[in-house]
């Protein structure tokens, strides 16, 4: 990686750390969440933040995104896009930007390259995800060493999603810190009150036992599986209920197979919903029947608001939903295991209870969002100070640039 050159402009001594934020999603997710929570913690004596996504993903954030965070819109996909990596080019060279902190492999694609030739000091690239996905030569990983050479660092969500960069992309040890997700636990408590008409505007009873599945509707997080699994559960327990929290490609799709299954009485799907204080509020426990996944907040979420989970065994979302101590797992893609989980669940509320305040503490103690911001404000840190020729100047939140003059 290179070492930084200065700018043609003589800097003060106590200038902010500048750090742009970059995604190319357009859908709102986990790891949006995850980007919006950084832009709302980072320590402003230390650093100055934009964001840079595309026009869909800022009409999403809406209000969400902190009014000192400079938004610029921007569709980047590909370092391919001559004229859009010029633009992305000349905001991060006007910005005087230190570290370019990319989301998702696809970002880092983009934007690292052109960060490397703007001679930006650090890129971070975070890995929220195991890329089932892939196939082909893709799945050979070539590309992504290949761009890994222009990425100061990587974070990784789960100690699991660190051994898929290291073990299966063979990425450079050295570069991966595993940095945990983490929610603000005093934000999700577990007698935060329901609204009390919420229920009625689903067009459920009170009687109704109400289980929530908040996630994008993506063919990753799993919603065939648990309609497929719905039918059975609803024989048993005519009234329970399953709300759908979230948005995505899906949505006609997930809708068009409730109405074959007949279901449309039972589920709803709610879209995308800000307060998801509420909604977890609404349910007995919550559902995550993912393919893969990085860390999933969601889940850190219900547990911190005293709902437990049933998920499936995939990647780390083992080190929130422990089998047995603070949910349940089933294997992924299996509607059969899925639904006897659900209806044992249903069936033992003590054992409900008893999972759902050892969630909690559980998350209390291992997946704060103090923890994961004062870990990714010290990667910032060590990375500067690896990549700046003259050691110290980015202790602190203060620095001086070279002066090239």
């Amino acid at each position: 990686m290179h070492a930084y050159r200065g700018r043609n402009k003589a800097m003060s001594d106590h200038k902010l750390i500048s750090v742009l934020h970059f995604s190319n999603e357009t859908v709102r997710g986990g790891a949006e969440e995850h980007m919006l929570m950084l832009l709302r913690k980072l320590d402003r004596r230390r650093f100055r933040i934009h964001l840079v996504c595309p026009p869909e993903l800022i009409e999403q954030f809406g209000s969400d995104v902190p009014s000192d965070v400079e938004v610029v819109p921007l569709s980047f996909t590909s370092p391919l896009q001559a004229s859009t990596a010029a633009r992305f080019a000349r905001i991060l060279r006007r910005r005087l930007v230190d570290v370019v902190h990319s989301h998702m492999f696809r970002a880092s694609l983009a934007a690292s390259p052109t960060a490397w030739f703007c001679r930006v000091p650090v890129t971070i690239e975070t890995a929220h995800v195991r890329e089932h996905w892939r196939t082909g030569l893709k799945s050979s990983f070539f590309v992504d060493r290949l761009a890994g050479r222009f990425v100061s660092a990587y974070i990784a969500v789960s100690n699991a999603t660190g051994q898929y960069l290291m073990e299966e992309k063979r990425l450079p040890k050295g570069k991966v810190t595993v940095v945990r997700n983490g929610c603000d636990v005093s934000n999700f408590q577990p007698d935060h009150p329901l609204p009390p008409s919420l229920k009625r505007s689903l067009g459920f009873s009170e009687a109704d036992r109400v289980l929530v599945v908040a996630a994008r509707l993506e063919t990753q997080k799993g919603h065939r599986v648990l309609l497929e699994a719905f039918p059975a559960i609803v024989r048993e327990f005519p009234a329970v209920k399953l709300v759908c929290v979230g948005d995505g490609q899906l949505r006609g799709e997930l809708e068009e197979q409730t109405r074959a299954l007949g279901l449309n009485a039972s589920v709803r799907f709610v879209g995308y919903q800000s307060n998801v204080r509420d909604w977890l509020a609404l349910a007995e426990f919550t559902v995550l029947p993912s393919f893969y996944e990085g860390l999933p907040l969601t889940a850190i979420e219900s547990l911190a608001a005293g709902r437990t989970v049933i998920a499936t065994a995939v990647d780390g979302t083992t080190e929130v939903v422990v089998d047995h101590k603070t949910g349940l797992t089933v294997p992924a893609g299996n509607a059969t295991l899925l639904t006897q989980a659900i209806t044992y669940l249903l069936r033992h509320a003590e054992l409900r209870t008893n999972l759902a305040k050892a969630g909690r503490r559980w998350v209390v103690d291992n997946f704060s969002q103090e923890q994961q911001v004062r870990q990714t404000e010290e990667l910032y840190l060590r990375a500067l100070e690896r990549y700046c020729p003259r050691p110290g100047l980015f202790l602190h939140g203060s620095r001086v640039h070279p002066n090239t003059d």
